[in-house]
């Protein structure tokens, strides 16, 4: 129990971590780039660049990356910002791996917890000589299964939480990706062809 009492702690400090690193870390797009946009048009790159330094996202670091590149060509743009796409998908993915192995191993555990049980109460049979009190019998049994109720109470909100964040982090790297072109395209259009 004690292996699945650690486990059970450290899923709920990875959700809880994961629920609020990501929220903080998601901007709305559109409204953000239509800002962005405004500053392009008026050719005030540097106060587009300093209004996504007023973010702490994903998002405001990619878009930061190609406009400080804005005077180059349209690959190095798109470069730079598919670069800090890249480098940003480890933050968002951050803990995931601990969090889908918590869900694996969980119930392993109870199997585990569970199975030794089974080989106590079988040990405690044979050393009666086959005279046990089926309540003493029941009782034995009913404490070695609780070690895999636990262990799935444990993997099931873990396997949900993992299939959330990993959701949740394609659609950031989705927003990114789009932003990214957004970018691209006003910077074109506001300079003529890059």
């Amino acid at each position: 129990m004690y292996p699945l009492l650690f486990c059970s702690v450290l899923s709920l400090a990875v959700i809880i971590e994961r629920v609020i690193s990501l929220s903080q870390k998601a901007i709305y797009r559109l409204p953000f780039i239509e800002k962005i946009k405004e500053f392009i048009t008026r050719g005030k790159i540097l106060e587009a660049i300093e209004f996504c330094e007023n973010y702490n996202s994903p998002l405001s670091r990619v878009v930061k990356a190609g406009l400080i590149h804005h005077d180059r060509s349209r690959e190095v743009i798109k470069e730079s910002m598919e670069t800090q796409i890249t480098e940003e998908i480890p933050q968002l993915e951050k803990f995931l791996g601990v969090l889908a192995t918590l869900a694996a191993i969980s119930p392993l555990l109870g199997l585990l917890g569970t199975v030794s049980g089974m080989v106590r109460v079988f040990a405690a049979i044979e050393s009666a000589g086959g005279q046990v009190d089926p309540g003493t019998l029941a009782g034995g049994i009913w404490e070695a299964l609780l070690t895999t109720v636990f262990g799935l109470l444990i993997a099931i909100p873990s396997l949900v939480a993992y299939n959330y964040f990993t959701a949740r982090v394609r659609a950031l790297v989705q927003e990114m990706e789009l932003a990214s072109r957004n970018v691209v395209e006003i910077i074109e259009t506001s300079e003529g062809p890059v």
